[in-house]
């Protein structure tokens, strides 16, 4: 039997195929302070700039393409069960071919229902406050905003309590509920964490090896290792 790789990314991997992040930029994404884009008071305050936000982003990634980094996690897939827990909003994870990928924050190519968040819908285009469900209800961008439920958590903690070897990759670890999933792994465990600012970690019951890299790079060195583990 395979064993079972849980990987937790952040920004950082997307980030070397031209995504922004707001934490490199003082807390301003794209020129915005981030609660006026990413909270629901924000879009309470004005939707015409939280849709504008997430359109110029949604339009910007139907235009970048999966790294090395993402590429080498797919390669995992042949030596590992692999399954991916991120923080990104993108599908780049998808685009390269990673098979089992769960979005902790939501998803930038889906929108849902302002009145039943489980009616979500595929979108690649503007979304406008005219558009509407088969209800009539209005739409808005599939993202968990600061101060909502984190829906997928629950599932995130179970798969790495399962998981045989856990890789941390671009990831500040300063975003929660997201930075405390590493506390939910079986003792003894091995934690790799790949960022070229690495938060200072520890972990009571099992050894944490850091590479600071960028996350293309640190994976190609972790590479061989993790190979040898499988």
């Amino acid at each position: 039997m395979q064993k079972h790789l849980v990987v937790l990314s952040g920004a950082g991997i997307s980030q070397e195929s031209g995504i922004q992040t707001f934490r490199d930029a003082d807390g301003l994404w794209q020129g915005h302070d981030i609660m006026q884009v990413a909270s629901l008071d924000g879009w309470y305050k004005d939707k015409d700039l939280v849709l504008d936000f997430y359109n110029k982003r949604r339009a910007q990634l139907l235009e970048v393409q999966p790294n090395q980094g993402h590429l080498l996690l797919v390669e995992l897939e042949k030596h590992f069960k692999v399954s991916i827990i991120t923080q990104n909003v993108d599908n780049l994870h998808e685009k390269a071919g990673s098979q089992n990928v769960l979005h902790l924050h939501g998803e930038l190519l889906k929108v849902r229902s302002t009145q039943e968040e489980h009616l979500v819908y595929p979108w690649n285009k503007d979304l406008t406050k005219e558009d509407k469900n088969d209800l009539g209800h209005s739409l808005r961008p599939h993202i968990v905003w600061f101060g909502e439920m984190v829906p997928m958590m629950q599932l995130a903690q179970e798969l790495v309590e399962k998981a045989d070897i856990l890789l941390i990759i671009g990831t500040s670890l300063q975003v929660y509920p997201a930075a405390g999933l590493m506390d939910y792994v079986k003792a003894n465990t091995p934690i790799y964490y790949i960022d070229p600012n690495p938060a200072q970690i520890s972990s009571f019951n099992t050894q944490v090896t850091t590479l600071k890299q960028i996350a293309s790079k640190g994976l190609e060195k972790l590479f061989p290792l993790l190979k040898d583990l499988a």
